[in-house]
């Protein structure tokens, strides 16, 4: 797959900034277009149709959060907000509106890219129709509909934050195979640091307690401590 087919709008005020995430972009090999605020942010993403965002929050005329809720009401476009506000609160909320990845502000270079092309290659894959055939994954109750990201137990929806759909879609795409905390961690968010394991293992437990776990009994994902998690296949 050729890197450059993909469209990456930067929304950055700082022009500094900006001007150096683009050229980040342009030497991996993507094309890169900017806007400086959440108006032009907005114009440029119904002009362009971007294959991914990269959002400041901070932004001269409305919250960047103005964006990303604006723009999943519509689309499931990958966004990665890149902020100084290192609150966690700040980072719940973001994610939990939708954001796929957030990114405080100094930023590595090297992991800005690494995050971008975790996003683009979930993306893609989510979007090609080699995940399951008809686009669904069924097993008892449990239904994934890929193509309107829907997840369903016995008829009811699953509310699920973006980063806990694309870890239960992995698991379905892989069902009746241990996945690896590593395979999982590398695979959802393009890195593994020291804060990764514990960041997998708080996301499981949400997954599981919305998925109506009960310890001791069969359930749709099992743990297999020190090693990893499956998705049950029957």
């Amino acid at each position: 797959m050729i890197n450059n087919r993909y469209k990456i709008l930067i929304i950055e005020d700082e022009e500094h900034i900006n001007n150096l995430i683009s050229a980040l972009m342009e030497a991996n090999g993507y094309q890169a277009v900017s806007a400086y605020s959440c108006r032009g942010g907005q114009m440029m993403f119904a002009s362009h149709r971007p294959d991914l965002v990269i959002l400041d929050l901070g932004l001269p005329d409305r919250d960047g959060m103005t964006f990303l809720r604006e723009v999943r009401q519509s689309s499931f476009t990958p966004i990665i907000v890149l902020s100084a506000r290192s609150d966690e609160r700040d980072k719940v909320e973001a994610l939990n509106e939708g954001a796929n990845d957030y990114v405080t502000k100094p930023f590595s270079s090297n992991e800005l890219v690494a995050r971008v092309r975790s996003a683009l290659r979930i993306a893609t894959h989510r979007a090609e129709d080699g995940l399951r055939p008809g686009g669904r994954f069924e097993v008892g109750e449990l239904v994934i509909n890929y193509d309107a990201r829907l997840v369903t137990i016995a008829g009811n929806e699953v509310k699920l934050t973006q980063t806990e759909y694309n870890i239960v879609a992995l698991l379905s795409e892989h069902a009746g195979k241990m996945l690896t905390y590593s395979f999982i961690i590398n695979e959802i968010w393009g890195y593994n640091d020291s804060g990764s394991r514990k960041k997998l293992q708080v996301n499981m437990a949400n997954i599981r307690k919305k998925f109506g776990a009960v310890p001791g009994k069969e359930n749709y994902i099992t743990n297999e401590l020190g090693v990893g998690y499956r998705m049950c296949d029957s």
